[in-house]
């Protein structure tokens, strides 16, 4: 059986992703309580001790306000963690998954979708990171997959971490009777987090590289909350609780969109967005009328 070891793995995806192959491989579940990636010789040790065939590194300080605050901190997670990790995955002969991110576009203002080999212009201090820590484990390690995500979403499980999405936010507005702003400027690819999940065995097979991984989507933010809406059955209720906010993004619309044929060139398959979450709806039976 391999092992993986994972770090960031009370996370959003990385708790489901090791629910999800338990049994098939052999995890070793790290966060911030077990490893410290900016010290080196804990990297190490912990690494060695351990020594798995395939590192996740899925450990990051993602919360845009909080790295553009704080950057030398997130600098030092982002940047010099992911080095860490780099230099101990390849001092034991192992694999690297990089988990990158679509905001490495965030400052294009030529539209997506994005290629992998397409220019990235990052205007955030997150994306800036990701970015150098991208190029920075490329000259570390060959034998590595850096991929970059689309927005994950997906809803609460148990024994499992929790993010923001949009879907577990729209219902949690809906719950709540609160009105939901939502710009028509923004467009983004949305993941189902269990569709994401199930590729990763075929990523483990595909070539080392980067790839772009998530579903593909031409709706904008507030077509998309209108779709759920609908899904769910309130369709009724669109008027009475969203706003579409025109002006955000109005003069340089924010298009994060990938291009994920390289992905499915090696046979990994993504739902569009809209499949997504109809699947997601359906699989937890969500009914809110």
């Amino acid at each position: 059986m391999e092992k993986i070891l994972i770090t960031g793995g009370k996370g959003f995806f990385s708790s489901r992703l090791v629910q999800y192959y338990k049994g098939k491989y052999e995890f070793l579940v790290t966060d911030k309580d077990e490893l410290d990636i900016t010290d080196e010789k804990n990297v190490n040790e912990i690494f060695e001790k351990f020594n798995p065939d395939i590192v996740i590194h899925a450990a990051a300080i993602a919360v845009t306000d909080f790295c553009n605050k704080n950057p030398e901190a997130a600098y030092k997670i982002n940047v010099n963690g992911a080095i860490n990790v780099a230099k101990a995955t390849k001092k034991i002969g192992g694999k690297l998954v990089f988990i990158s991110s679509e905001q490495v576009f965030n400052g294009n203002t030529n539209p997506g979708p994005f290629k992998e080999d397409d220019e990235a212009v990052p205007d955030t201090v997150y994306g800036k990171n990701k970015l150098e820590a991208e190029k920075s484990l490329r000259d570390i390690i060959d034998e590595l997959w850096i991929v970059r995500f689309t927005w994950l979403f997906g809803l609460p499980d148990r024994n499992c971490g929790m993010a923001g999405n949009i879907l577990w936010e729209t219902i949690s507005s809906i719950m709540k009777n609160e009105k939901i702003t939502v710009s028509s400027n923004e467009f983004r690819g949305m993941t189902y987090v269990y569709n994401m999940i199930e590729n990763f065995q075929i990523l483990f097979k595909s070539p080392y590289g980067t790839y772009h991984l998530g579903s593909e989507n031409n709706q904008n933010r507030y077509e998309i909350v209108k779709s759920i809406f609908k899904k769910l059955g309130l369709e009724s209720r669109i008027d009475e609780l969203i706003i579409e906010d025109k002006e955000k993004y109005k003069t340089n619309p924010r298009d994060i969109r990938l291009n994920c044929d390289k992905a499915r060139s090696t046979g990994m398959n993504f739902y569009t967005t809209d499949e997504a979450l109809e699947i997601c709806i359906k699989e937890y039976g969500i009914n809110l009328r």
